[in-house]
């Protein structure tokens, strides 16, 4: 096979290492979709090649070559791969087949259990409210999905911040945001190369959720307030949850905690301090945000205006899920084109 065949297997190296970029320089729905649609893309052409390569050692093996009617002369002739690469890649596929198996069935365990907590939650309401003087906050999948915030999440946040908490839940409820985490974990079970871009995806619907909470409230640094208090209120009185909620690990204003660059806050705060509070997060956009957690991330992009579509970034993105396609593609018809020749009279 034409070294080109290996593109899919090192593409998702330079994805991984542009997944932040596209998740901050992009609209977070086009990051969302974008980084999501890559991952799921690259993790099937990554495991298609792996197949082609496997199936380069099995037609070796004398009984299938004489079951298959293939001439055992034209594949050693041809030499498709190296057979220690062929093994490998076959015991790659195989580890990842397992992971992605195994994903699998723990995420729609988790869903469909979630599901069935959002049905047996009191009241018909979409919005829960639980006692509990943890912060917390988040969207349980289900038919329909259904919203639980927390006491100890409504005292920590002022009357407008509510508001904000609100729409950024329904955001996620709406979206269904957690079949874009769920697809992207998936594609890293099945090619951990690829488990940077499901970070981002799990960045980029927290940003989504944000920008519609700021678009519905008319206040970006009103937004950017909530989510800093809101995960700061999650870092003074951290939630304990149990079975679904944990096995999604659902995406909420506090779902990431609070992360490298945060501030803690201080009992008994007060207006002024939360005005001071935001141009010191903001001094990150412009120096270390490449080292800044989540929060101060989605805090500072609140800060600045909304992102806007690159289409060189898109481009970019698409040309590169475009060559692994093609390459996996092209590994197929080599692999058929010579298959039909080992089966071939004159082979």
């Amino acid at each position: 096979m034409h070294l080109a065949v290996y593109l899919p297997l090192v593409i998702p190296v330079l994805a991984a290492l542009a997944a932040r970029s596209f998740a901050d320089r992009l609209p977070p729905a086009v990051a969302t979709w974008l980084l999501t649609g890559s991952s799921v893309a690259l993790a099937a052409a990554s495991s298609a090649v792996l197949g082609l390569l496997a199936l380069t050692a099995l037609v070796r093996v004398p009984l299938v070559a004489t079951v298959a009617h293939m001439s055992a002369r034209v594949m050693s002739r041809t030499d498709p791969a190296s057979l220690p690469v062929a093994i490998l890649a076959g015991a790659l596929l195989a580890a990842a087949a397992v992971a992605a198996g195994g994903a699998l069935w723990r995420r729609a365990r988790a869903i469909v259990a979630a599901g069935r907590q959002a049905r047996h939650l009191p009241g018909s309401n979409q919005v829960v409210v639980t006692d509990d003087n943890a912060a917390d906050a988040y969207t349980l999948p289900g038919w329909p999905c259904r919203i639980v915030v927390t006491t100890g999440m409504l005292r920590a946040l002022t009357d407008s911040e509510r508001q904000v908490l609100l729409a950024h839940e329904r955001a996620h409820a709406g979206g269904s945001h957690y079949l874009f985490t769920s697809a992207a974990r998936l594609a890293a079970a099945a090619n951990p190369l690829l488990r940077p871009v499901a970070a981002q995806v799990g960045y980029t619907v927290e940003r989504w959720a944000d920008e519609h909470a700021a678009a519905a409230t008319g206040d970006r640094p009103l937004t950017a307030r909530a989510i800093a208090r809101a995960a700061m209120a999650t870092t003074a009185a951290p939630p304990e949850r149990t079975g679904p909620a944990t096995a999604l690990g659902l995406v909420g204003v506090d779902s990431e905690g609070a992360q490298q660059g945060d501030e803690r806050p201080g009992r008994g705060g007060t207006p002024g301090r939360d005005r001071w509070r935001l141009p010191r997060i903001s001094s990150l956009r412009r120096s270390g945000m490449r080292r800044a957690g989540p929060v101060p991330r989605r805090v500072a992009a609140l800060l600045g205006p909304p992102p806007q579509p690159s289409l060189l970034l898109l481009a970019a993105a698409v040309l590169l899920v475009a060559i692994s396609g093609l390459s996996a593609l092209e590994a197929a018809r080599n692999m058929h084109q010579l298959i039909e020749l080992a089966q071939s009279p004159r082979g």
